[in-house]
């Protein structure tokens, strides 16, 4: 192993639409557990003012940051591509990491990453949905494979994705779950900040985390709020949907109790502040907001989609329920809220899970391991 510091430019393509997520907490994560004597991350990134927030978390991880031109198809190939892989030859020999919120993003700099002959270039895939693609989508992706040294797959599920549907050969697959760092998320309860959800006394909190997009199935929480009287449903995180998820829950009649805090940074205190956890997903890659819950000692109540089987045992460390069912959903959390010894037993099983299996450390000595790998064989 060389003992010289070695750039990792970390590449992410988001955009107003796939607002800042799972895989950017990710990164984030990375970097604050990244060994500096050994390598130093550089962020590529696009103009964009919603990124703001993630941009400013990342310098104060001593993050250098490099705005490049965006590339769109045809229209910008010959003007930004160029600019991109003089971007990349500017910075020396490095490993090119993008990070792609889908299957089929990053392929501009993944495309300028080949082009400039990096080193080592390594794709971590944070999502696959089961959608169709394209026959342009689907020869445009094979060629890229055949430029990237390795794909890592956040779950089993995606990585099994990424084989059959894109046809990845299995040497270029690596599978390396997401992890939280354990000790952010053992905080004690503010009452204070409790108090300002509105919650009484004798009401409990459910809480959500996650974007408002329709893949997270939050208009599938909402009616199954409406059969869980007594609770106060917290939905952390903005988007696209708010507006129409607020017109749902006030014909529902839940509106009352139906919290939306919109985007926030004081998601372990927030945590501390609830009863369990609640994610209605209609397909993920690895859940960040499980992990941090049950690092959090919360219990946990998901849809069995992706690779969130993969962190819950059912019955064990959460409960899984079918997506798309409010009524399944509904009875898992009368069941928790109701039941404090299985509320207990879930949130101390969930935690030692994490500790034992879905820590940032973990997470972040498997993918420097990668970063060797590719380079010794470069």
């Amino acid at each position: 192993m060389s003992s010289m510091v070695q750039t990792v430019v970390h590449f992410i393509d988001s955009t107003p639409d796939t607002g800042v997520g799972g895989a950017e907490q990710v990164m984030l994560y990375i970097w604050k557990d990244l060994d500096r004597s050994r390598w130093r991350p550089v962020l590529f990134h696009y103009a964009e003012p919603g990124l703001a927030t993630f941009l400013r978390a990342a310098e104060s991880l001593d993050v250098e940051l490099r705005q490049v031109p965006r590339i769109r198809v045809l229209r910008s190939m010959f003007t930004g591509l160029p600019r991109l892989v003089g971007e990349l030859q500017a910075q020396g020999n490095v490993i090119f990491h993008a990070h792609l919120n889908f299957p089929s993003s990053c392929q501009g700099g993944l495309t300028a990453a080949a082009l400039a002959r990096v080193p080592g270039i390594v794709a971590t895939v944070h999502l696959f949905p089961e959608v169709s693609f394209s026959r342009a989508t689907y020869a445009i992706q094979r060629i890229l494979a055949s430029a990237v040294d390795c794909y890592i797959g956040v779950s089993r599920d995606v990585v099994r994705r990424l084989g059959q549907t894109f046809g990845v050969p299995a040497r270029k697959l690596r599978m390396v779950h997401n992890g939280v760092p354990l000790h952010h998320f053992d905080v004690p309860v503010d009452n204070a900040l409790r108090a300002t959800l509105g919650v009484g006394v004798e009401q409990r909190i459910v809480l959500t985390i996650g974007r408002l997009v329709q893949q997270k199935g939050h208009r599938y929480l909402l009616q199954a709020a409406a059969r869980v009287p007594n609770a106060v449903f917290v939905l952390l995180g903005d988007g696209p949907e708010q507006s129409a998820l607020e017109a749902q829950a006030s014909a529902l009649g839940v509106r009352n109790r139906v919290v939306f805090l919109g985007y926030r940074q004081d998601v372990p205190d927030l945590l501390a502040c609830a009863d369990l956890l609640v994610l209605p997903s209609l397909f993920e890659g690895l859940p960040l907001s499980v992990l941090e819950a049950m690092a959090a000692g919360k219990p946990v109540i998901a849809t069995d989609v992706g690779g969130t089987s993969e962190v819950i045992e059912p019955e064990q460390t959460g409960l899984l329920v079918p997506p798309a069912n409010p009524g399944a959903l509904a009875g898992a959390i009368r069941r928790v809220l109701f039941d404090r010894r299985l509320a207990e037993r879930l949130a101390l099983t969930g935690k030692a899970r994490v500790r034992d299996e879905f820590s940032a450390a973990t997470m972040v000595q498997s993918v420097t391991q990668i970063y060797e790998d590719v380079l010794s064989s470069a």
